[in-house]
C-alpha cells in the first residue's frame, strides 16, 4: 500500500516529485485525510471525511463520546480497529485528539488539533 503524504493540504514534493508513504506510514496517512475531511464536502462521496469539525457546535460534556463516534464513522471503511479515542479541550477553544490504532498487530497513534 502506497499513499502520498499531505503536508498543510498540499502533496509533499522532493525534487518535483511526490513523496509518497509505505506500510503504517501510508495507514497514518489516510487516517489523518480521512479525520481532517469534512464529511459531506466531497460530491461524489459523501461518506468520505469526518464530522470533528461539528464538535465546538456541541457542549464540553458531549464531545468526548461524539469524537469517538465520528472517529469511528470516519474510519469504518479503513483496515484499522480504533482502540481509544481521547479528546483534551484546550482553554483557547480548541481541542487535541489522539487516537490509537491497531493495524495487522501493530499499535498506531496519531494526534491532530480540532477546533
Amino acid at each position: 500500500m502506497r499513499e502520498p503524504i499531505l503536508q498543510n493540504g498540499d502533496y509533499r514534493l522532493s525534487g518535483g516529485n511526490i513523496q509518497y508513504a509505505e506500510g503504517a506510514e501510508a495507514i497514518l496517512e489516510r487516517v489523518l485525510f480521512r479525520l481532517r475531511a469534512r464529511r459531506g464536502r466531497f460530491p461524489f462521496y459523501e461518506e468520505l471525511g469526518s464530522r470533528l469539525w461539528q464538535l465546538s457546535s456541541l457542549s464540553p460534556g458531549q464531545r468526548p463520546s461524539a469524537a469517538e463516534q465520528y472517529v469511528a464513522e470516519a474510519l469504518a471503511d479503513e483496515p484499522v480497529r480504533v482502540e481509544r479515542v481521547e479528546l483534551t479541550q484546550r482553554v483557547d477553544d480548541t481541542a487535541a485528539l489522539t487516537v490509537v490504532l491497531l493495524w495487522e498487530d501493530e499499535t498506531l497513534t496519531v494526534t491532530l488539533e480540532v477546533q
